[in-house]
């Protein structure tokens, strides 16, 4: 019999991850909507990262009375302009900065912490564990836009203060998810195999565990982007959020809300982008949560 040689084990092990992977891969994209909604999504992350190479920023913020209200298909203002003169194409471009940064933003770091607490509590249980779901609970009983809406109020009215209250409304909700997922695998054969070999528990938590909850996680993640990005436009729409000239999609529907009757384009365009990128993020979840589901067979 021949010997089985660690670069053996180290090609199987790679070939079951691209197996996976293509696995993966192969049951999302049979879902037509999720990838209509991925193609929406990449669209919205290169005007995103071309933003400066599209329009520039000064375009964006610069006011001209002399040019308020152009009509949209104006010459050099293709989405027309807004009560200050400021073309709302170029607007709308930098804003997706901003609005994403916030979604993206608050969903990551509530993921890393949410993820740490939400898998010390389950893996440990005990007191931890009933400490972290109490206090949890707690916050969670406040509701979101109430919550983040408060501690804006208490830090000031800024980019990098409606990311920190976003987050910190975030974490307990992936508390949550991460906390069920791990009490889900927790208890597998596996994970008392590495335990009895004497594995720590912090490498059984992050080679073991996290790894084999990961996909709802993912899931909810790409729907929860959408969402924050929803509710930061919605802060700042209130006047609470990032602050005119800085461009946001929230804030420009802020701005606009007086004039809406009259110049209707001037909330149709960042309430689209707004209701673009939330419909993609939403579409790719529901494609994600098909192929990650290992339930369904086809």
């Amino acid at each position: 019999m021949d010997k089985i040689t660690i670069a053996d084990v180290d090609l199987k092990k790679k070939l079951r991850k691209k197996g996976r992977g293509g696995e993966i891969w192969r049951r999302f994209k049979k879902n037509k909507t999720a990838i209509v909604g991925m193609f929406i999504f990449i669209f919205i992350v290169l005007v995103m990262i071309m933003a400066d190479f599209i329009v520039s920023y000064n375009v964006a913020v610069t006011q001209k009375i002399s040019n308020r209200f152009i009509q949209p298909g104006s010459a050099g203002h293709i989405f027309g302009t807004d009560n200050f003169g400021r073309d709302i194409m170029a607007r709308i471009v930098h804003g997706s900065r901003n609005s994403l940064l916030v979604g993206i933003g608050a969903v990551t770091i509530g993921i890393i912490l949410g993820g740490i607490l939400g898998s010390i509590s389950g893996f440990y249980g005990g007191g931890i564990d009933s400490l972290i779901v109490r206090t949890t609970d707690t916050v969670m009983c406040i509701p979101l836009m109430l919550l983040v809406l408060s501690i804006v109020a208490a830090l000031g009215t800024s980019l990098v203060n409606v990311l920190i209250a976003m987050m910190i409304a975030n974490v307990p909700h992936y508390i949550r998810i991460v906390r069920a997922a791990v009490l889900s695998v927790v208890g597998q054969d596996y994970i008392e195999a590495a335990r009895a070999c004497g594995t720590p528990s912090f490498w059984i938590i992050l080679k073991h565990v996290i790894p084999n909850a990961i996909g709802p996680i993912i899931v909810q993640a790409t729907m929860a982007v959408g969402t924050m990005i929803i509710h930061a436009a919605g802060i700042s729409f209130l006047g609470m959020g990032i602050q005119p000239p800085t461009p946001e999609w929230g804030a420009m529907l802020n701005e606009a809300k007086n004039y809406m009757i009259d110049y209707p384009y001037t909330v149709i365009f960042p309430g689209l982008s707004i209701g673009l990128t939330a419909l993609s993020l939403n579409l790719m979840g529901d494609g994600l949560r098909d192929a990650l589901d290992p339930k369904l067979k086809d």
